[in-house]
C-alpha cells in the first residue's frame, strides 16, 4: 500500500473529508489533494501533524515496517 491509499484509507476509517482534513490541520487542501492524486509525499512538518491527528507512528504514516 503506498502513501496516497494509506491516507485515502484513513480518511474513511475516520469519516472525514478533505476539507475537513485540511481545516482541522491546517494543511491546504491543495497538498491533500497532491499527495491522493498526484501520488506526492508530505515534508517532514506535515508528517508530523498527520502523526499526531491520525495518533499514529510515522512508520505506520510511511509504512517504513513493511515486510
Amino acid at each position: 500500500m503506498n502513501f496516497s491509499e494509506l491516507l485515502q484509507n484513513l480518511l474513511v476509517e475516520y469519516g472525514i473529508s478533505q476539507a475537513k482534513l485540511s481545516r482541522e490541520t491546517g494543511i491546504p487542501k491543495t497538498t491533500i489533494s497532491g499527495w491522493l492524486r498526484a501520488g506526492r509525499l508530505p515534508d517532514y512538518h506535515s508528517i508530523r501533524i498527520l502523526c499526531q491527528y491520525f495518533n499514529i507512528s510515522a512508520d505506520e504514516l510511511l509504512q517504513l515496517n513493511r515486510k
